[in-house]
């Protein structure tokens, strides 16, 4: 499910959808259904899995720590220095960049 992760724009949706797909799998693979009403805190339990977002966190460190250690006239170093002069802002809270997002 998390293949290619550390490249996905993630959204809180996104998060919410993988939740729910992976606990339905995991009350699958104990043989049971959302009818028993057996709470997800002691299906991961009793699994022993970590939580997606924590997974989704370590893919993407793991991917900026690669991107780090690259030389400073590499594509993706020099996409760093980039700067958006001239751009109007638009309404509402401003977007994050990739330098925010990272901090």
């Amino acid at each position: 499910m998390l293949y290619r992760v550390e490249y996905w724009p993630i959204k809180k949706s996104h998060i919410q959808k993988l939740n729910v797909v992976k606990m339905r799998m995991l009350i699958w693979m104990c043989g049971h259904t959302r009818r028993d009403k057996i709470r997800n805190e002691y299906i991961r339990d009793m699994v022993g899995v970590a939580p997606i977002e924590d997974k989704l966190r370590e893919s993407k460190l793991r991917w900026f720590e690669h991107v780090k250690r690259k030389d400073l006239d590499a594509p993706v170093r020099r996409s760093e220095r980039l700067t958006m002069a001239g751009q109007r802002s638009g309404r509402g809270r401003p977007k994050m960049y990739w330098g925010e997002v990272i901090r």
